[in-house]
């Protein structure tokens, strides 16, 4: 990609645009701001450094790339941390600049910025960089600031300090003082007072003199004074103020070989009233209601919403059109229940052909959009079912709704080396009442957004890697936290590396395993026909985060009794525990997968064919009650919910007849429980697969079911 650098003069701005071009981008423009009065060090702002702008002019020289910059007018007027446009902030100063940037080279796609570990400044150049269609390359993001400077320091960045603000710094010693030199000290700055030794927490700010991969000139600064800002005691503040320097050729050719870097300032005002929210085009297709269906699951604070589109392959209709009306008709149901997309925590996405993935993601943008979603948008999964062959339409869409505004959402857009980006309107994870519900992670390298190519264990391994970076963004590890690891695998992945995913999984979470207790996971294997970008595996973890100090808790049990269970003519068997996997947390959480093979179809000595799926899903149906009325859950918690999905084979008659058979055993079952055991049967939604099981080795249970129970 070609990319203007942010540049503020600091070691960080710097050293981004050497990782830029080691990943392969291109550095075609830079672009700063600075005060109006040239005279004026630094200014109170939370987003810019402007500590020796008098020096950063020489930049586009020294690179022989040219300098937008522009004066900053705004203030700091929208301090909250997720940035909405605001008239007379600071932040619309770097929207004009970036603008007239991408005005005068069209050709660029991305902005580059040494971020490391501030949410607020990254989420306002992401936010610039969504308003004008540009990708944020932050490779510094979450990188260890210890490592970090080191690297620094190896790879030839030659930094002064040019401000000081913390315990241990002194204007009068510090100020001035090569970065390489410090960097013993700042080392133990850090070991004796916890300081940031990358100066993340406003302990210091850097110039930088020379970047020698970058650089063909290097600034010998002549002359500076230093002015003290606070004599403070414990923690003065004082900074470098630049009066003369020079530069100082490299190479005698160096500078002749190509004009030197043009200097624009850029004029103009910034937007005054903000951008109207983006609206669905809601005159492109004709929704066809009748063929709409719905369903809807949990009760007072979460519940799901399901639609499709019944019998769409017999129409001509298109997977853009399917999609369409079943986020139209969903955000119909939200509505009318007094919720928005804003209230969604996750969604699914399913489709019937990958290779229209574009064309879902620019249906999806027309619904689900950050206007929209102020607390944070959504975390998502995309996958590819045979929806057609099941009757199913060519879009599926099913939503997890919080009836309240509590859930933390984590959405970082920047291409860098922490974690994939998302690049769009869809978040990395959201936390709800304790449960961390995350994207679907593939086994992409963050720096470069492509999938390891050795296959599908190396894709496994990656995309676990991933989903560590982003659980360690909630305080958590997936080595300990984690309930539940849906797996998808294409069918594109050889059988005899399908068989050693698991193994792959357990050895990953035995080397991750931290001295906290390990809630020891369930895993849901699932044979789907393809997934994004052509990958072989993608990872849907759930993650349990305490939100006290209270210890987890699996012995809840029994406080039902042992009830009677023998609903039709079923008794425990000790066999039957092979077909659950459960866990219990705190008496809050209870997740249960059960798996439903052909060995278990033997077991249930039903020799007729035509009454076998009948016997089977009774057989569901009696497991899934008993094992939540054993663990102190019912399938009517006054508050809670109970998610209940049912993977099958794609046979579209063999679905209608799931439907009817479950419909009838919850019936069943409700007739013959105690008064008040269930008070409505239960809904439930089902899912067509290629397959399925509790290991990447087997994946042919003929049901699995996935029910989620939360009680608060």
């Amino acid at each position: 990609m070609k990319v203007v650098a942010l540049v503020s003069g600091g070691k960080d701005s710097c050293y981004v645009m050497m990782k830029c071009i080691q990943y392969g981008h291109e550095i075609v423009a830079l672009a700063n701001l600075l005060p109006v009065d040239d005279s004026v060090d630094e200014l109170d702002s939370y987003m810019y450094q402007t500590v020796g702008h008098q020096i950063i002019v020489s930049y586009a020289e020294c690179m022989n790339v040219p300098l937008f910059r522009r004066r900053i007018r705004g203030s700091s007027r929208h301090q909250k941390l997720s940035y909405q446009m605001t008239p007379d902030d600071e932040v619309e100063d770097l929207f004009v600049l970036l603008s007239e940037v991408k005005r005068q080279i069209p050709s660029i796609t991305a902005v580059s910025s040494g971020a490391i570990a501030s949410d607020y400044q990254r989420l306002r150049v992401e936010s610039i960089c969504s308003r004008l269609g540009l990708v944020s390359l932050a490779f510094l993001w979450k990188q260890d600031q210890t490592l970090l400077l080191q690297e620094m320091i190896a790879n030839g960045i030659k930094a002064i300090l040019v401000k000081v603000a913390a315990i241990g710094l002194d204007p009068s010693k510090h100020l001035g003082k090569d970065l390489a030199f410090m960097e013993p000290y700042l080392l133990k700055l850090k070991e004796l007072y916890g300081s940031n030794v990358c100066g993340e927490g406003g302990e210091y700010e850097t110039l930088t003199l020379d970047c020698l991969p970058l650089y063909n000139a290097r600034i010998v600064l002549d002359e500076f004074q230093v002015v003290l800002h606070s004599p403070d005691s414990i923690a003065p503040v004082g900074v470098l103020h630049p009066t003369t320097f020079h530069l100082e050729k490299k190479d005698s050719n160096s500078l002749e070989k190509k004009e030197p870097g043009l200097v624009f300032e850029v004029q103009g005002d910034g937007p005054n009233t903000p951008e109207s929210t983006r609206q669905p085009d809601n005159g492109t297709v004709e929704h066809t209601r009748n063929r709409v269906s719905l369903s809807k699951t949990g009760k007072e604070n979460t519940f799901s919403i399901c639609c499709w589109l019944e019998d769409s392959s017999q129409s001509s209709t298109g997977l853009r059109e399917d999609l369409e009306t079943a986020l139209k008709e969903t955000e119909s149901q939200l509505l009318k229940q007094g919720f928005n997309w804003q209230n969604v925590l996750y969604i699914h996405l399913y489709i019937s052909d990958m290779s229209e993935f574009a064309a879902a993601n620019e249906t999806y943008v027309k619904f689900i959009t950050h206007e929209k979603c102020p607390f944070g948008v959504p975390s998502r999964s995309t996958i590819e079912l045979p929806l057609v062959q099941a009757g199913l339409g060519k879009a599926y869409v099913e939503v997890l709704v919080a009836n309240d505004q509590s859930k933390r959402v984590l959405h970082v857009q920047s291409i860098s080396s922490w974690a994939p980006s998302c690049i769009g309107p869809y978040s990395q994870a959201t936390l709800h009442k304790g449960v961390l519900h995350m994207a679907g992670q593939l086994g992409l390298d963050p720096p470069t957004m492509n999938l390891r190519n050795e296959g599908a264990v190396a894709e496994l391994n990656q995309a676990l890697t991933n989903s560590e970076a982003i659980a360690e963004a909630f305080r958590c590890s997936i080595s300990s936290s984690a309930l539940l690891f849906v797996v998808f695998c294409s069918a594109r992945t050889e059988e005899s590396e399908r068989s050693q995913l698991h193994e792959k999984f357990l050895s990953f979470l035995d080397l991750a395993k931290s001295s906290r207790r390990v809630l020891d996971p369930i895993f849901l294997y699932i044979l789907v026909p393809d997934l994004p970008k052509r990958a072989l595996v993608e990872v849907k973890p759930v993650l349990y985060v305490q939100e006290d100090s209270e210890t987890d808790d699996e012995t809840r049990q029994d406080q039902f009794g042992e009830g009677d269970y023998g609903c039709w003519g079923y008794k425990p068997e000790e066999w039957h525990q092979d077909c659950v996997q459960k866990r219990v947390v705190d008496g809050k959480i209870c997740v249960t997968i059960l798996s439903i093979s052909t060995e278990v179809m033997k077991k249930l000595h039903e020799p007729k064919e035509e009454q076998q799926l009948e016997r089977v899903t009774r057989f569901c149906v009696y497991l899934l009650n008993k094992t939540l009325y054993e663990n102190s859950f019912s399938w009517n918690d006054t508050h809670g919910e109970n998610d209940l999905r049912i993977h099958f084979y794609k046979s579209r008659c063999v679905r209608k007849e799931i439907i009817q058979r479950f419909e009838t055993a919850f019936k069943e079952l409700n007739e013959m429980s105690p008064e008040g055991r269930v008070a409505k049967e239960p809904i439930f939604n089902l899912v067509p697969v290629l397959g399925a099981g509790n290991s990447s080795a087997s994946l042919d249970n003929i049901i699995t079911c996935e029910l989620f129970s939360l009680r608060s």
